[in-house]
């Protein structure tokens, strides 16, 4: 059932009207009416909310405003442009960690112990007081806004085009480091590579082999892509993944079950964990690099996509000359462990 015609449309206008006009009843009241109608609003209309949400969210109150910010992400899964709402997402996003630092920072100084719930499990009336109202809403609110930034950094275009990820990305890993939580699926999606060169060395054949990795989330995804375009070639030796897991690791729903095909090494001679990401791969000459060794021991896993939303893709590109994959080689070190 659809909401109401025009009906949804209403809603957003008297919530945008409300909090413009800084009339906290009014939007509070017009705030229900908006997530109530939410899930039966037509596709279109989601599509127009997007952007109009996320323009609010400066003005909106700490309260609501990660709610606001997750039914802005909720828009864009449903059409609306990504590139009109993840700035004004990932600012919100990115004051809502630098108070959640602030928490934290002051949360130890009072020797509480362990830290609250997001939920507000261990928090007292009087911290908001002793630590600070806004800094204790942020922290209340980190889990919102990680899944309102993945939704938007599930568009290629955004990772691509939208300013601030690196600040947003420090701001989680201070957090993180402060908490020990480690915000994975926001830290995972800003460290997402898009059209990023990947040199791939073959230890035993020597061969060498130059790709490009777009919009993997972990490296038990990039093993599966990478034994599919170089096994799947007849590049390399050994098992190719199925066909239902190469598609589960691209763009199709679900995951099955398959079975490591390498052992994946950095150019320092430390193991890549599948538990990583392509991030992590250590750099050579300026491009990531990774040496394949056969697999330490039989490893399974169900492939399929750390981010379900996210397109992945490793396209192969061409072979390395011998001599510039053997003088590769030569610079990479033994593995460890």
């Amino acid at each position: 059932m659809i909401f109401g015609r025009g009906r949804f449309p209403a809603a957003v206008e008297t919530f945008e009207a409300a909090v413009r006009a800084q009339d906290a009843d009014a939007a509070e009241r017009a705030f229900g009416r908006l997530t109530h109608g939410f899930d039966k609003a037509a596709d279109a209309d989601l599509r127009a909310a997007g952007p109009r949400l996320a323009a609010l969210l400066e003005q909106v109150p700490p309260g609501p405003r990660a709610v606001v910010a997750v039914l802005s992400g909720a828009c864009v899964e449903r059409g609306a442009d990504p590139l009109a709402c993840a700035p004004a997402v990932f600012a919100s996003a990115l004051d809502a960690f630098e108070q959640a630092a602030v928490f934290c920072e002051r949360w130890a100084a009072s020797e509480r112990g362990e830290l609250p719930g997001h939920e507000g499990e261990g928090l007292e009336e009087a911290d908001f007081e002793r630590i600070g109202f806004e800094p204790v809403m942020a922290w209340q609110a980190l889990p919102q806004f990680e899944m309102a930034c993945v939704a938007m950094l599930n568009s290629p275009q955004v990772r691509r085009e939208v300013p601030g990820r690196e600040g947003l990305a420090a701001a989680v890993a201070r957090v993180a480091e402060l908490s020990g939580e480690p915000f994975k699926c926001l830290a995972y999606a800003l460290a997402v590579l898009d059209d990023e060169p990947l040199i791939v060395l073959d230890r035993a054949t020597g061969a060498g082999f130059a790709l490009r990795v777009s919009g993997i989330g972990d490296n038990f995804q990039l093993h599966t892509l990478l034994a599919d375009a170089l096994i799947g070639r007849g590049l390399v030796g050994g098992q190719a993944p199925s066909a239902d897991a190469v598609a589960c690791c691209r763009d199709q729903a679900g995951m099955v079950p398959t079975t490591g095909s390498f052992n994946l090494v950095g150019a320092d001679g430390e193991w890549i964990w599948n538990e990583g990401n392509p991030a992590d791969i250590p750099v050579v000459d300026g491009v990531r690099l990774v040496v394949l060794d056969p697999p330490a021991y039989r490893r399974n896993w169900p492939a399929g996509r750390f981010f379900p939303g996210m397109t992945g893709e490793v396209v192969y590109d061409h072979a390395l000359a011998p001599e510039e994959s053997a003088a590769l080689l030569a610079r990479v070190a033994k593995p460890i462990g």
